[in-house]
């Protein structure tokens, strides 16, 4: 008896990975990806995997929670991580990559493997058949994600995701701006524009005095500002310390040049591997593209910039997971209908991936009549499925990959924070070693 083939839909950096898992385990898969015939507002390329924001996938260190869900992911065999460090800028002790190339070679993977088949067409609906995986994303189109909320019983809930801009480099005023890097941690890769008070207080006026971009139709119908991707702009108006506590924050940057710390600076981190591109960290923003050149070209260095794509807003579509999903991603009621990616309640590129990996992994094992795998609690992995299925306090919110949702050690840890953080990972590590050859199968 063949093996059934599993269908895919989406082709974002979940739905990638859950097909690489899927045909890894010897299993046929149909990717099905609306682009290049049909795109949503935040995509500009035909490429998988695009990276619609931010080009950092964050930290590599293992005492960062991100950190450790790499490193895990690394170990399974995962196409996402095996991009990102084939195609990596440098970043401090962060992981960067160059979103064209990184895009690139996921695709040339996806399109070259011989269990893997294309199509280009949208789906509109869940009927049908077989074992599928849903990661369609956080702009899930209206049809599909009418027919998931039926599925659900209820409305999806949706909240916004902005987009920072990004600067031409030669057009950056290096006498003003300096490279360092925050405590002297790792290369000095990130570019700094230092605020004096008076500097900081009128780049504050005008950013909380500036218009904001209409709201496109389909994103008229709510607004939920999500905390881990704030607008720069919201962000300021909560208080005059907000940005300098936040990413404006100077503490441990030192301007070589005078031996001391400013009253505020803004970051930019590399875009490509060239250099010639970099964007503003932390400045997520729904502004309007004038006020984004006027506002922004107030900050010392920036006064000339060439901003070659500014910041955008666009939807987001989560599920109420805790109760519809299990900790394999897979629907409770449905056991072959699985979801990938941001829309289950994940927030974060490697943390989306990490979903698509258990979702794949647990789909070709379903496909091959085998029982399902769900990953120890003490692992990153494991422990952001646990909060999927289960939720946390109070309302369902999308999480970030974190230790606060990983189990507590048994023996404290001298040596503060991120000497706790490391004994986590290190137990996480232990935990996915005695089932790494179990989830590989």
């Amino acid at each position: 008896m063949s093996t059934p083939r599993v269908r895919v839909l989406g082709a974002g950096l979940a739905g990638c990975e859950a097909a690489w898992q899927i045909a890894t385990r010897g299993v046929p898969v149909t990717l099905v990806e609306m682009k290049p015939s049909k795109r949503t507002p935040a995509h500009h390329s035909n490429g998988f995997a695009e990276l619609c924001c931010s080009n950092s996938l964050r930290s590599d260190a293992l005492s960062n929670a991100v950190g450790l869900l790499k490193e895990e992911m690394r170990r399974v065999g995962s196409l996402v991580l095996e991009a990102a460090d084939a195609t990596r800028v440098p970043a401090g002790s962060a992981l960067a990559v160059d979103r064209d190339l990184f895009s690139a070679y996921i695709t040339d993977r996806i399109r070259s493997h011989p269990l893997i088949t294309v199509e280009e067409r949208e789906v509109t609906s869940l009927e049908g058949d077989g074992i599928t995986v849903v990661a369609t994303g956080p702009l899930t189109t209206d049809p599909l994600a009418a027919d998931i909320a039926a599925l659900m019983g209820g409305d999806g809930l949706h909240f916004f995701d902005a987009v920072a801009p990004i600067v031409e480099f030669s057009s950056i005023n290096m006498d003003v701006a300096f490279f360092a890097s925050r405590y002297d941690k790792g290369d000095a890769d990130y570019i700094n524009c230092p605020m004096t008070k008076e500097q900081y207080d009128v780049f504050y006026h005008e950013l909380t005095h500036a218009r904001e971009a209409e709201l496109k139709d389909f994103d008229k119908k709510e607004l939920k500002v999500f905390e881990g991707c704030m607008p720069v702009e919201v962000m300021a108006r909560r208080g005059y310390d907000t940005l300098r506590y936040g990413p404006l924050k100077p503490v441990g940057l030192i301007d070589p040049r005078v031996g001391k710390e400013y009253y505020a600076v803004v970051q930019l981190r590399k875009e490509n591997k060239e250099g010639t591109m970099y964007n503003l960290v932390g400045f997520q923003t729904h502004l309007a593209f004038p006020e984004q050149k006027r506002v922004f070209s107030l900050i010392p260095g920036l006064e000339n910039a060439t901003f070659l794509r500014y910041g955008v807003m666009h939807r987001n579509t989560y599920l109420q997971s805790p109760g519809f999903l299990n900790d394999t991603y897979a629907v409770i009621a449905r056991p072959d209908l699985f979801f990938a990616g941001q829309m289950t309640g994940v927030e974060g590129y490697i943390e989306s991936a990490g979903s698509g990996l258990v979702a794949g992994i647990n789909a070709a094992r379903r496909a091959r009549g085998m029982e399902s795998f769900s990953f120890p609690r003490h692992t990153m992995l494991g422990a952001m499925a646990g909060y999927v299925s289960n939720g946390g306090m109070g309302d369902f919110l999308p999480m970030n990959a974190n230790f606060g949702i990983v189990d507590r050690l048994s023996y404290k840890v001298k040596g503060g924070k991120a000497k706790r953080n490391e004994a986590l990972s290190a137990r996480a590590i232990e935990a996915l070693s005695l089932v790494l050859d179990s989830c590989k199968q």
